[in-house]
This record gives C-alpha cells, sequence and structure tokens, in this order.
C-alpha cells in the first residue's frame, strides 16, 4: 500500500514537470514555518508573555516616562518574537502561484515542441498539455492552504499583542 502511494506521487511528479520540486519544497518549508508558529503562540509564546508581565509587575513605579518606555520595550520584544517569520510564510504563499505558473508556461514549451517535432501528434502533446496545468494546480491548492493558516495565525498573533497591551497595566 505504501508503495502504490510512492508510485502516484512519482507519477504525479513526472506528469508536472520539475517546476512540482520547487512548488513542493516551497509548500513544504511554508507549511514547516506555520507549524512553528503556532507551536510557538501555543507554548512558548506563554512564557514570554509571562517574564515580562513578572518584570513589569515587580517594577515599583510605572506611571513616569521612564516607566512607559520600558513597558513599550517589554511589548515590542514580545511582539517582535510572536510576528517572527510571519513576513516569510506571506512570500511564500505569494510565490506558490507563480511558481505555478512557471510550471504553465514550461509545459507550453513542451506542447509547442511537441507540435514542431511531432507535427501535433495528440499524444505528445497531452504530456505537455499535462505538464502545463498540473503546476498550476499545485500552486494554487497549496496557495490556498497556506491563506488559510495565515489568516488564522495572523488573527490569533493580533489578539496576542493586544493582550499582552492590556495585561501591562500603567496603574500604582
Amino acid at each position: 500500500m505504501i508503495e502504490g502511494i510512492f508510485i502516484a506521487i512519482r507519477t504525479f511528479l513526472e506528469a508536472g514537470g520539475d517546476v512540482l520540486y520547487l512548488i513542493a519544497a516551497a509548500t513544504f518549508l511554508m507549511w514547516a514555518l506555520i507549524f512553528e508558529r503556532a507551536w510557538y503562540i501555543n507554548r512558548e509564546h506563554v512564557q514570554d508573555v509571562g517574564r515580562a508581565l513578572t518584570y513589569w509587575e515587580g517594577r515599583e513605579e510605572r506611571k513616569s516616562a521612564y516607566a512607559r518606555m520600558i513597558r513599550q520595550r517589554l511589548i515590542s520584544e514580545v511582539n517582535a518574537r510572536l510576528s517572527n517569520n510571519m513576513g516569510f510564510i506571506k512570500t511564500l504563499i505569494s510565490l506558490l502561484p507563480l511558481l505555478g505558473l512557471l510550471g504553465t508556461v514550461t509545459g507550453m514549451v513542451q506542447v509547442f515542441e511537441a507540435m514542431n517535432t511531432t507535427g501535433g501528434n495528440a499524444r505528445t502533446m497531452a504530456a505537455g498539455v499535462s505538464a502545463a496545468t498540473i503546476p498550476t494546480m499545485s500552486g494554487m491548492v497549496a496557495t490556498l492552504s497556506g491563506v488559510l493558516a495565515n489568516t488564522f495565525l495572523t488573527s490569533k498573533v493580533a489578539s496576542e499583542s493586544d493582550h499582552i497591551k492590556d495585561s501591562m497595566t500603567m496603574d500604582h
């Protein structure tokens, strides 16, 4: 059964052309970063917020301009770690459809080469059409999955950022 899955994947990659390897690598990297951000937000971010709040709550004075700058620095440090790699995830999401279009172009080149060498043999043209459509579809599917995950992560980052600001009160 597992061997059949590997054969199906190999057949899919061969039918889509070399650009599919780029799409697969970019998709893998994108999802690795998405999982890393989800792990960070659910595990390590809580500790970062706890350390910042402990430091802030341990201060005697919290109303001066100096205290406001310390509060802003603590919030900025937590937010910087919170939003780490989010821009790179968005870049990969933007890159995936372009890689799909690159696959379309290379597949169409195969179609034109087949038409030139065989005079329009339908079998050789079909391989080129397959190599043109599979990368486009793969790039779009990977993009859509990344957009959904990025939307969730972006809203989570925004709510956690608001939470840290609300938690550090200036009273005292």
